[in-house]
């Protein structure tokens, strides 16, 4: 990898077409998200190489629930799989590890390791790794809403200061709370949408939008993608 200018900060994947990728070679939908984990290692990797300090992963939306329940129960069976493994990597390598959404949907025994995971690598600093896990872009608004509502019932002596809170001082009450908003949204399979995801969080970032399908997203298009956004002009409104 050449040497990159204005590495971002937090990049944020929209991992896309595990089945598509699977279909193309006639095989089942699980072959694809087996295939997919491949490519999150190998991000994980790139990520760390190129001093990117925040990696997040869309891996299960809370739309994903419609899916079958075979496939849903595959997926999650995977996740488990995949966290037990790499837990090793993870503290090798200095690496955070760290899951996002609605965790109440999960099971007792995957809460359990998701706990395990995130309190292991808590002290990591190389690399935090994001997984958005039964997350959706507006449940993260309406939580942060509730939660925000609670405490100004619960400090009514605060009301008039809580009520003047600007976006900075709501952006706490999301789930990301003490993360940086991505400066790069990258989205595979050639879709070319949010799809419910990080709507607050990614209101000035960059978009990417690529056609390479997930389980085929290795080192050489993280790069790629990293290259991509070091020529972006970032004005957040403003003129240059």
């Amino acid at each position: 990898m050449e040497k990159l200018v204005n590495i971002p900060a937090h990049v944020s994947i929209i991992m896309d077409g595990n089945g598509r990728w699977a279909r193309e070679r006639g095989l089942e939908r699980t072959a694809g998200h087996i295939e997919g984990v491949e490519s999150v290692r190998a991000c994980t990797e790139a990520a760390v190489e190129a001093g990117v300090k925040y990696l997040s992963l869309y891996a299960f939306s809370e739309e994903n629930w419609n899916r079958p329940q075979e496939e849903v129960d595959t997926l999650m069976s995977l996740m488990f799989k995949s966290m037990m493994e790499e837990m090793p990597n993870f503290s090798e390598n200095g690496i955070r590890f760290m899951v996002l959404g609605n965790r109440e949907r999960l099971s007792d025994g995957l809460n359990a390791t998701i706990d395990s995971c995130m309190e292991k690598t808590s002290g990591n600093t190389a690399l935090t790794l994001i997984l958005f896990l039964s997350y959706s872009g507006k449940w993260d608004i309406l939580q942060a809403a509730s939660r925000f509502a609670r405490d100004v019932l619960a400090h009514p002596d605060r009301a008039d200061e809580l009520l003047s809170m600007d976006a900075d001082g709501f952006s706490r009450y999301l789930v990301t709370g003490g993360i940086p908003d991505p400066d790069l949204i990258v989205r595979t399979s050639g879709e070319q949408r949010l799809s419910n995801y990080l709507l607050w969080q990614g209101a000035y970032s960059e978009l990417l939008f690529t056609d390479v399908l997930w389980p085929d997203f290795r080192k050489k298009e993280f790069f790629a993608a990293l290259e991509t956004y070091s020529k972006r002009d970032r004005r957040y409104g403003k003129v240059k």
